[in-house]
């Protein structure tokens, strides 16, 4: 079943009460995870650092990002409560790390066992490496990359794996992992690579969503996708092409100031985003092509038969004028049509009469 995550983000705003009606809202609509995000501001971006245009058009002013992250960091405390609050409702907590602080916070003192590599942050060996060597599983964002940079990043989390207490590498360490049996082995078992377009909202045309099939054929891993287009339709293509995760933006109100608000679902769009996706699983089946259940029932109604269409009599040599084929089935198979064709007639019939000889 495809693994839904409803990226909360940093929609909460800093606002406490924000950020556990998010948490009930996802629950709420079906999603399996709420992911936040956990950072130092001071650690992730310098104070010379811009705003992306996206944030500056969402929120209709300019600022640096490091102002505008700060008052978007999600306290400690706040953690425990939402990580509680997720335990209370019955669904996952979830927090993508941006620095190593954050990272040891989520996983030695929350006890995460499942992590998230955003897209900024593919080209960060050191932080990728130390995603790795948790140990744990890693869902990996591949927004604004290259193969050869996803390749690469699956090369550094391939050694991380491999080797937990290793505290320096090089790119030929990283290669070796990646083309080893064992680097190969882990990857499958561990990571879950997303195809993603970084831009908010994403435009259509730039969505490319074939290219999640391009990612999957060529290294072999487990699929899914980070959405950041408008509406559902996109993450629901998605699944039917074979994602297992699908990760989408919500928020309580689209109208609230935020850098990610305007690109995001909102509750009842959220929730018809799962049905949706839910619907589509139960749609896709098994793969094997046979009559359904319900199809067997109709076969005799929609299917044809060998039927007379002018009297016959016993011993007659049966014409092609004599019979068609018609509705209802059940009857002596069209495939018999011209094995029928001259042959004597062993009863009598009327038109309508169902050819049994």
């Amino acid at each position: 079943m495809t693994l839904i995550i409803a990226e909360a983000g940093v929609n909460h705003n800093g606002d406490a009460k924000l950020a556990r009606d998010l948490v009930a809202a996802a629950h709420k609509a079906g999603a399996d995870i709420v992911k936040f995000q956990t950072f130092k501001a001071k650690n992730l971006v310098t104070e010379k650092a811009t705003q992306a245009n996206y944030q500056k058009k969402n929120m209709g002013k300019e600022e640096s990002q490091l102002a505008m992250l700060q008052r978007l960091e999600l306290s400690h405390e706040l953690h425990y409560e939402l990580v509680d609050y997720c335990k209370e409702l019955g669904i996952e907590f979830l927090s993508t790390a941006f620095d190593d602080e954050s990272l040891d916070f989520l996983v030695n003192d929350l006890g995460l066992n499942r992590l998230k590599l955003p897209s900024g942050e593919i080209t960060n060996a050191p932080l990728a490496l130390k995603h790795a060597q948790t140990g744990c599983n890693l869902i990996v964002s591949t927004g604004m990359a290259t193969m050869a940079e996803i390749e690469s990043i699956l090369g550094v989390i391939a050694y991380g794996y491999l080797n937990p207490n290793a505290k320096a590498a090089t790119r030929a360490d990283f290669e070796a992992a990646y083309a080893s049996d064992l680097g190969q082995s882990v990857l499958r078992e561990k990571v879950t690579v997303l195809h993603c377009t970084t831009e908010y909202p994403a435009p259509m045309e730039e969505i490319n969503l074939n290219a999640m099939n391009t990612i999957a054929n060529t290294f072999r891993l487990q699929i899914g996708y980070s959405d950041h287009s408008r509406g559902i339709t996109i993450p629901i293509a998605a699944v039917a092409k074979g994602a297992t995760i699908i990760e989408k933006h919500f928020t309580l109100d689209r109208n609230l100031e935020g850098p990610d608000h305007k690109a995001s679902l909102e509750p009842d769009e959220l929730a018809n985003m799962v049905t949706a996706i839910r619907n589509v699983e139960r749609a896709l089946g098994d793969g094997v092509k046979r009559p359904t259940v319900s199809e067997v029932q109709n076969k005799s109604i929609a299917r044809k038969s060998l039927v007379v269409v002018q009297p016959i009599k016993e011993g007659q040599v049966i014409k092609a004028e004599d019979i068609a084929v018609k509705r209802p089935g059940g009857g002596r198979s069209p495939y018999d049509y011209w094995q029928v064709i001259g042959q004597k007639c062993n009863h009598d019939y009327q038109p309508g009469d169902t050819l049994i000889d």
